[in-house]
């Protein structure tokens, strides 16, 4: 039986049947009769949000029924709908109603999955859906803390890169503008795929995949995928790991995303080097750049003040988040020092959990850093991961030659040997 709290299902001006956070228990067909009577009866229905209830595989069904015959429908909010139900429940229920949108013919422009502990398995669910020509027409997706893995984005990604190549044909290319997918332990394996579907794409306007578990292997090919998004305006990669080798790379991606309004690479372990590479880029453009957050970087005194001068032509600064670095005392006086001469005294956020110099214990030694990375591409041959464009395959070439502890000739012949050519 639905049971929840006692509210209407409201229809918005825009067109938006809503349920949302209605904690409605949806198991059987006749638990969701008061959504399938509200959607049959709704003269023109645009959206659908069904978050903040949990669904069932029977209940999922019967309301995919009813979207059969609802042919306007343009975005769906399936997101946190699935609490409390097994997992072996999430697939068939998301095949339903994706399979629904599909006999439909509606042409969605913006699907929100997130906050479904589905994983890989329900990816697999939807990727009949995802290559349709229903999302054909897609604007924004939205798979946030869905558990996919690496596995399940290869999934992703494939769906994507089909669905790009099957809309090219039809004379409609996807334009993906939003994508999100933080906090699915992607990893490598799962950003290098995805970043060969943004590659193709060249649309995204907003790309948000924080606490993934990417390293300076997968930041370095989305890095490059980055370059041929030039529309760019929001990108949130926090809280994975860019260390030096990532960041020279997003560094140079940097200078042709000249649209950046909002850059988030706090807790990247940027580093210092990465910081000052970072800062580079931003003293030669990034004009509309509005929010920078470098914090708990390992970013010492100096360094942090290259970056904060690189902000002097920004006009519409707003944030600059440098908290949790390795600044000391005094670093943490001088960056302010610079910003207030600046006239930009006032975008800095709190530095009260800085976590001193290096001196103090507070930053591991790049130079130990740097020689871990470069073992770690020599031995794998970078598996593939390399995407095959010429002139960046030559800058990561050059990265990898300037790191410190193997000798330049050494390295040269073993690099001579290596694939930089995409599977």
């Amino acid at each position: 039986m639905a049971t929840g709290r006692d509210l209407e299902p409201s229809v918005e001006a825009g067109r938006e049947l809503s349920f949302r956070e209605r904690q409605l228990i949806l198991d059987s067909a006749e638990d969701a009769v008061e959504i399938t009577e509200a959607i049959a009866e709704c003269s023109c229905l645009h959206a659908l949000r069904l978050e903040g209830n949990t669904v069932g595989v029977a209940a999922a069904k019967a309301i995919a029924a009813t979207l059969t015959k609802r042919p306007e429908l343009k975005r769906v909010y399936w997101n946190d709908m699935f609490t409390g139900r097994l997992r072996c429940e999430i697939p068939p229920a998301l095949k339903s109603l994706g399979e629904a949108i599909i006999l439909s013919g509606a042409e969605l422009t913006e699907l929100d999955l997130s906050d479904n502990a589905f994983g890989p398995d329900g990816i697999q669910s939807c990727k009949d859906l995802l290559r349709n020509k229903s999302c054909f027409t897609l604007k924004e997706l939205r798979l946030n803390n869905c558990g996919l893995g690496a596995e399940g984005g290869k999934i992703l990604a494939k769906a994507l890169k089909e669905c790009h190549e099957e809309s090219s044909a039809k004379g409609q290319p996807l334009a993906l503008k939003v994508f999100v997918a933080g906090r699915n332990r992607l990893e490598n394996d799962g950003a290098v795929v995805l970043a060969e579907a943004f590659r193709l794409l060249g649309t995204l306007e907003e790309v948000q995949m924080p606490q993934n578990g990417i390293t300076h292997q997968g930041i370095s090919a989305l890095a490059m995928a980055f370059t041929k998004n030039t529309n760019l305006q929001i990108l949130n990669l926090n809280d994975n790991t860019f260390t030096e080798t990532g960041a020279a790379c997003m560094a140079e991606a940097l200078k042709t995303l000249q649209k950046l309004e909002v850059v988030n690479f706090g807790d990247c372990l940027v580093r210092s080097k990465g910081a000052c590479a970072i800062a580079k880029s931003l003293q030669s453009g990034l004009e509309k750049l509005t929010e920078l957050n470098l914090s708990y970087g390992e970013i010492k005194k100096e360094a942090a003040n290259e970056v904060v001068k690189a902000l002097a032509s920004k006009e519409h600064l707003q944030k600059v988040d440098l908290n949790g670095n390795c600044l000391g005392q005094e670093g943490c006086v001088l960056v302010r020092k610079t910003l207030e001469s600046l006239h930009k005294g006032a975008v800095l956020c709190s530095l009260s959990d800085d976590e001193g110099s290096e001196s103090d214990g507070g930053s591991r030694d790049d130079e130990a850093d740097e020689n871990e990375e470069v073992q770690e591409d020599l031995g794998s041959h970078l598996q593939g991961e390399e995407l095959a464009d010429p002139e960046l395959q030559i800058k990561g070439k050059a990265i990898i030659h300037s790191k410190v502890g193997v000798s330049s000739q050494d390295l040269a012949a073993q690099l001579d040997n290596l694939s930089f050519s995409a599977e």
